[in-house]
């Protein structure tokens, strides 16, 4: 059932993402061992049609661990080695190898049925599962056979049966015997205390060894002290030879049984396969729903046009990581566009420029290989041919290869591959090299990415890329927010202005003399220096409009939200007030009747004029009928048509409904007896067969239920009840 595609995307680029890592964390959530090694072996997907029928799937089995209606257990041991008997010629299946059969049999059934039975709940599910081709044959042959203890029943031959009656009769001949023996010897004192013990699967006499040769029988053994002899009655021996001949039948008779089982169901074998395929699929669905609660996973927007718009999106293993140490992690918003489609994002070191640049990576390949994403909601996606990496310290010492040579081979591949459906995220862009004449090269490589229109993020301390970001027309540099006293990162993305290395401003915080920071100021050049304060300069004012514009748009969300609130409440006051005046007013209509009606029966009961009552009482009924609005005979006609209308559409429908009892009846008696009823008794949450509201039983009378559904209760057959 797994869909066949081409990776474009290499497993280097996994491994700089740390995909498999993630992969690792999804795969501790599996029940199964095939289903942890089908997560580890998970690659993206390239085209949305393949995947997003896989990620709907996955979003609605995260769902179903909040509902009423959870997806039943899908956990079952493998039958990989039966498959491969099932393979072999005259082969033969053990029992417990048909008990896993039927296992993965009835499993698929249950969650066939499920799914088709909350198929509104659980379309992609349903849609999913309906594409196996289940057949119950194969668990009636089994459960004919096979008891629920694991062992083959009496009635599984004719053969069989007659053996195992004479087995019985044996045993019981055996036990007579010896039980006659045991007592006669017991009252001839031939015997020791223990009188009785068991050698070799055999009942036998425990004979003090001076009267061993009175005992007549077979001696199968003696104690260590030689004080005790264990022999067989001469009585159950005959009996006993007998027993033995009968077992070896059963026994035969038994393999002959499995083998005619195994190959009742070799046909079935590519049907097995697909049974266990579908559940190490459902056990690889379950992984991925559970670790999406994790990490607080969702389904963003996924867009057919090129654009990524993560919203206070976390890096999934810092995320885990930091959960586990009760440390905040810091989200990052950011945004690719046709028109903004290269970032180049700049600062100091350890501001989180590198793990910005891999949460958008492993985002992107975590939702391409159908799993949910930690994100807002309102975040779009879409898909990309190919993600290219260059991130870290990629120094190759097997092909004797630098930083920069290996980095370089990397652009090389980046040049042949990169174009317009291509994501590429390369960190640290240029270095390795002279800074003069790798800036330069770097320039000319992110000049070609930009003309092939392909989507990417850069991080580096480069002036003249960022200088280029600022040139281009679909570039935009970015920055890693710090805070200009203290030198602390912020954690922060900032879109539209290049970042500050804060390089003197560092050096100066470590203690580094300021005459030397001004010598070294003065061997570079004044227009970079000039460049570099002027950026530090436009951060420090940026940051405060920031502050100033966050405070005033919190105040304004603040004063809409009350807004809105007090609105809604006011709405719903309203509401309430014209509901319990309609309710006022209908109860005091009632209430003006009742006392009418209240006085006429005093009246009679005084006076006993039953003509007087009827007159008044009819009097009273004419005058609340002339309140009653008449209808026209030409609109009584139209509603008695309309309710004729009606009534033939009812009994159509009834006609129908008939049919599919009738049919459900013969289906019925098909199918295999149910299963034994469970007892209910008060406390149980129980619901209506085939119904979905759950309530608990508050009393029980007789075959009927008083059901507490929390707002109401009501009074059940317990036929019509079963227990959730």
């Amino acid at each position: 059932m797994e869909i066949k595609r081409k990776a474009r995307i290499d497993s280097k680029t996994l491994e700089d993402l740390e995909f498999p890592s993630v992969l690792r964390q999804v795969a501790e959530f599996c029940v199964t061992e095939p289903g942890k090694e089908a997560v580890l072996s998970i690659t993206p997907f390239q085209e949305f049609d393949e995947i997003e029928p896989e990620l709907q799937r996955v979003k609605e089995f995260t769902a179903s661990f909040d509902g009423d209606n959870r997806i039943p257990n899908h956990g079952f041991d493998p039958i990989f080695r039966e498959l491969r008997l099932l393979e072999i010629e005259n082969s033969s299946l053990e029992i417990s190898g048909f008990r896993k059969i039927l296992s993965i049999s009835e499993t698929t059934r249950i969650l066939l049925k499920f799914f088709k039975k909350f198929e509104e709940f659980y379309i992609h599910l349903n849609s999913f599962s309906e594409e196996v081709n289940y057949t119950s044959i194969i668990s009636e042959e089994i459960n004919k056979r096979i008891d629920k203890y694991g062992e083959i029943k009496d009635e599984a031959s004719a053969e069989l049966g007659a053996i195992r009656r004479r087995l019985n009769v044996v045993k019981g001949k055996i036990n007579s015997s010896f039980t006659k023996a045991l007592s006669q010897y017991a009252q001839s004192d031939y015997l020791d205390e223990i009188r009785e013990s068991v050698v070799e699967n055999r009942r036998v006499l425990a004979v003090k060894a001076m009267h061993r040769k009175k005992v007549k029988g077979a001696v199968l053994g003696s104690s260590k002290t030689g004080s005790i002899v264990y022999i067989e009655p001469q009585e159950t021996l005959e009996y006993a030879n007998e027993l033995s001949n009968l077992l070896y039948e059963e026994d035969e008779e038994i393999k002959r049984i499995l083998k005619a089982m195994t190959e009742f169901v070799r046909p079935h074998a590519a049907l097995l396969a697909n049974y266990q395929e579908y559940l190490i699929t459902m056990d690889v669905l379950y992984a991925k729903a559970k670790y999406g609660l994790k990490i607080n996973g969702v389904l963003p927007i996924i867009v057919s046009e090129k654009k990524i718009s993560l919203v206070k999106a976390y890096h999934p293993l810092l995320l885990v990581s930091n959960n586990k140490r009760k440390e905040k992690t810091f989200p990052q918003s950011i945004e690719l566009v046709p028109d903004k489609r290269i970032i180049v994002i700049s600062g100091p070191n350890a501001g989180g420029k590198s793990i910005t640049l891999k949460t958008v990576g492993l985002l992107q390949v975590m939702l391409q290989s159908g799993l949910l994403i930690s994100a807002e909601p309102q975040s779009e996606m879409c898909f990309f041919k190919r993600i290219l990496t260059d991130i870290g310290d990629n120094q190759s010492i097997e092909n004797h290869l630098s930083t920069y040579s290996y980095r370089l081979k990397k652009m090389n591949q980046f040049l042949k591959k990169c174009n317009n459906k291509t994501l590429f995220l390369i960190d640290e862009f240029g270095t390795g090299s002279d800074p003069e004449l790798g800036g330069a090269l770097a320039e000319t490589f992110l000049e070609v990415f930009y003309e092939r229109e392909a989507f990417g993020i850069i991080t580096t301390h480069y002036t003249n890329l960022k200088l280029l970001a600022n040139e281009l027309p679909h570039a935009i540099n970015a920055n890693m927010q710090f805070d200009n006293k203290s030198l602390e990162p912020l954690y922060q993305l900032h879109l539209g202005e290049a970042g500050s290395s804060y390089t003197f401003e560092v050096a100066q915080k470590n203690g580094i003399p300021y005459s030397l920071i001004n010598k070294a100021k003065k061997k570079i050049e004044r227009g970079k220096v000039r460049f570099d304060k002027t950026i530090a300069n436009l951060q420090k004012e940026r940051s405060n409009l920031r502050k100033t514009s966050e405070s005033l748009k919190s105040e304004e969300q603040k004063a809409r939200l009350e807004s809105k609130q007090l609105e809604e409440v006011n709405a719903r006051v309203q509401e309430k007030l014209e509901s319990y005046q309609e309710l006022f007013d209908a109860n005091q209509k009632l209430i003006s009747l009742g006392k009418k009606v209240d006085v006429l029966s005093e009246k009679y009961f005084n006076n006993k004029q039953k003509k007087q009552l009827i007159d008044e009482l009819m009097k009273l009924v004419m005058i609340e009928n002339s309140k009653r609005k008449k209808l026209a005979p030409k609109v009584k006609k139209a509603v008695k048509a309309k309710e004729r209308e009606v009534i033939k559409e009812v009994e159509k429908k009834v006609e129908v409904i008939r049919e599919r009892k009738k049919e459900e009846k013969e289906k019925a008696k098909k199918m295999p007896p149910p299963k034994p009823k469970v007892a209910l008794k008060i406390g149980d949450r129980v619901r209506m067969i085939d119904g979905r509201a759950i309530g608990t039983i508050d009393t029980i009378e007789k075959n009927k239920a008083i059901v507490n559904y929390g707002m109401f209760t009501t009074n059940v057959s317990l036929e019509e009840l079963e227990k959730v």
